[in-house]
């Protein structure tokens, strides 16, 4: 390669590499995959290897690729926090293992392997053992004070533990916020139930959430932390960790989560080994780990290998590769869901991908398609990302169709024909191409299955099946397509429909019958108003005695409550102010469906009068007679909060059969026990759900015997 020939390709990888940092590191949107940005990165490093005069201060290779985001303050670190430098081979890692022995090769090293957590890299400063800064890497000399976003992270604490181990006056620690794959897999099938579109994976999720400006809704991401190293470090002692298993040691000692393996290792084959072992645990762990890190374990000898202008000499990270597959990419066909939303899915040639077959995979929007050139006819690399949800990953150019054409959203929801648009929120437009006619049949259909579902109002039988067959039904008697029809319907005309015994149709009338009890919260849940989930209607219902008086309230006084912001208050301000909404409120209540709340009753009788107000519980386990659902209904009703985690904040533990780690956690922190008949026994009248008026210190005796 000449150097006219050179200096071309190295400005045009510059600006390849440049775009993929600022989606990766800036719009936590990833453009490509690891292995082909690896692949554009090594490409430019020996370009300049080969041509030095071309390595600029801007260079890529010379800097760590975010940049400052706006609306947080920027901060400086004390420490850069740089970046690794990384491999997919094993012939690799061996080579750098001898790059470094040749660096100091009077010494025997040994090095640690842990866990790479796919996630955000965070510093946490302590002062004087209380958390002062919590900052994003960055550009590795720069990053964004998202201190109070990381407070609401449980597991960071604020004040360290004292008397374990010495605390030096200034402590700086780095680590990486990831959020869980069970935490990810709620928060996406919440979002999908609010009418939102669901993440694509853990880290772009986690990505999001830290560049967020409110943070009451950064404490509802299901983010955690784990802790690997250090920044500045002032006024330690002479017992502070010489190595890294003994730091690790320390961290934890000090309250600080770290990661839940670690090995060391004295030479090739047995990181091999361990590599090995880390590969087949990885799909046990409840967070995504793309690979490995490998650290020299010696702190003092990590100061004499020094660093490059990015990343330091004496650590690797070790790459699993991702599986993938090739398919062949049939159709796109597109999605109406229940608020219009119009998604469009990859229809594909089934393909066995990470253990399970895939056959269908989001292309998430319009934009996506045309950011990837996805076509009809295309051959394909799909991976789960994330390894949760199927994703397309790259188009196979080279195989692509002679007369291919570029796939062209449609204008006009499929459904109905109508005029597609793109809502506009807080003066954003968004991403979403969204069908304006609420009388489209799918979102009739998704309207009503919702409204049917056991989350919402529990009606038995109102399956999709049957919901597609009243929906045509209730338009050929030109009916008005709502939930509120539902309530008309009369058993002959349920047991009229093909499949439909009269046993399911008498079940589905008694399950519209026992609906219309249910609390207010699962109405306004059930309704599908965008962006009001079941947390959200639990949180309204506490605050309102009825739809009334939640109906007359305005943005300001919704915006003043816990749990909703300013989009959710607009939505739920312009959702009461519809006049066709306004109709199907009064045609519910006239059929019978309860508008009142029980648990504003409970929170306006107060603690004195009411054993559960102010309570939190966490299920675990299988109860004998009741499912987890019946049982926080119960707790609910009666004034208690039941949340998924068990911490010192949780009053009690309702366990049953098979209950594991967090009874465990329970039984440590001295946390109140109950088995079903105990749990029974405390909400009175033999679990009827009645006020028990039992005192608060007596409710303590209850630990579990019954």
């Amino acid at each position: 390669m000449t150097k006219e020939e050179a200096q071309i390709k190295h400005h045009e990888l510059c600006e390849l590499v440049r775009g993929h940092d600022y989606a990766y590191y800036v719009q936590a949107r990833p453009a490509v995959s690891d292995q082909e940005y690896d692949r554009l990165y090594r490409s430019l490093k020996d370009i300049e290897s080969e041509f030095p005069e071309l390595v600029t201060p801007d260079s890529p290779t010379q800097k760590v690729g975010g940049k400052p985001l706006e609306g947080f303050e920027t901060v400086s670190h004390a420490v850069p926090m740089m970046s690794l430098d990384n491999t997919y081979s094993q012939e690799e890692l061996v080579a750098f293992l001898n790059r470094v022995k040749k660096l100091v090769p009077e010494q025997d090293l040994d090095w640690t392997v842990e866990p790479k957590v796919d996630g955000v890299a965070v510093t946490l400063r302590y002062e004087n053992g209380k958390l002062l800064l919590g900052a994003t890497r960055g550009d590795g000399a720069t990053g964004d004070d998202v201190t109070a976003n990381l407070r609401t992270v449980r597991s960071i604490p604020y004040q360290l533990c004292e008397g374990q181990a010495a605390i030096p006056p200034v402590l700086e620690v780095r680590g990486e916020v990831f959020m869980t794959r069970s935490g990810f897999n709620r928060l996406n099938q919440r979002r999908v139930e609010e009418g939102d579109e669901p993440f694509a994976n853990p880290r772009n999720a986690t990505a999001g959430s830290l560049k967020m400006l409110d943070s009451t809704v950064v404490a509802k991401r299901p983010l955690d932390i784990v802790i690997y190293g250090l920044g500045e470090v002032a006024g330690q002692d002479g017992n502070f960790p010489k190595n890294q298993s003994e730091l690790l040691d320390y961290l934890k000692a000090l309250g600080l989560p770290t990661p839940p393996k670690t090995w060391v290792c004295r030479d090739s084959a047995s990181l091999s080994v361990v590599l090995q072992e880390l590969d087949n645990l990885r799909h046990s762990l409840d967070f995504e780990t793309d690979g490995a890190v490998i650290k020299v374990n010696d702190i003092a000898m990590r100061e004499r290998l020094g660093a490059t202008a990015k990343a330091p000499r004496w650590a690797i990270a070790y790459k699993f590769a991702a599986e993938q597959a090739e398919t062949k990419l049939k159709r796109i066909f597109i999605q109406v869901g229940r608020t219009g939303a119009l998604t469009p899915v990859a229809d594909l040639e089934p393909v066995l991908v990470s253990g399970s077959t895939v056959s269908r995979a989001t292309l998430h929007n319009a934009d996506e398609i045309v950011r990837k050139d996805i076509r009809e006819g295309d051959t394909v690399i799909i991976e789960k990302a994330g390894e949760i949800i199927p994703a397309v990953v790259r188009v196979l150019t080279d195989k692509r169709p002679k007369h291919s054409t570029a796939y062209v959203f449609p204008t006009t929801c499929p459904e109905c024909g109508s005029k597609a648009v793109k809502m506009e929120s807080s003066g954003v437009i968004g991403a979403v191409w969204r069908c304006p006619n609420m009388d489209c049949p799918a979102q009739v259909r998704g309207r009503i299955e919702h409204w049917c579902s056991r989350k919402a109002m529990d009606i038995e039988g109102g399956g999709a099946v049957l919901v597609k067959q009243l929906v045509e039904q209730l338009a050929a008697r030109g009916l008005v397509l709502d939930v509120a029809e539902l309530y008309r319907l009369s058993k002959s005309e349920v047991a009229s429909l093909e499949r439909m015994g009269d046993k399911s149709a008498q079940n589905f009338i008694d399950g519209l019958e026992a609906s219309k009890s249910r609390d207010l919260w699962r109405v306004l849940f059930g309704l599908g108003i965008l962006h009001v989930g079941a947390g959200v209607a639990k949180t309204l219902s506490r605050h309102f005695a009825n739809m009334n008086d939640l109906i007359h309230c305005g943005v300001e006084q919704l915006v003043a409550l816990d749990d909703v912001g300013e989009v959710i208050a607009r939505s739920l301000v312009d959702w009461f102010s519809d006049a066709r909404n306004q109709d199907l409120l009064r045609r519910l209540e006239k059929a019978g469906v309860n508008m009142e709340s029980s648990l504003y009753r409970a929170s306006e009788n107060g603690e004195d009068s009411h054993s559960l107000v102010g309570t939190t519980w966490v299920l675990t386990g299988t109860l004998p007679s009741l499912t987890r659902q019946e049982a926080s209904e119960k707790i609910e009703s009666l004034g208690g909060k039941v949340t998924s985690s068990v911490s010192k904040k949780t009053d009690y533990v309702l366990a049953g059969e098979s209950a594991g780690s967090k009874l465990e956690k329970a039984q440590k922190l001295g946390i109140n026990i109950l088995d079903e008949a105990g749990f029974l026994k405390l909400m009175g009248a033999d679990g009827a759900g009645k006020e028990s008026k039992m005192p608060r210190d007596e409710l303590d005796l209850f630990n579990g015997e019954g």
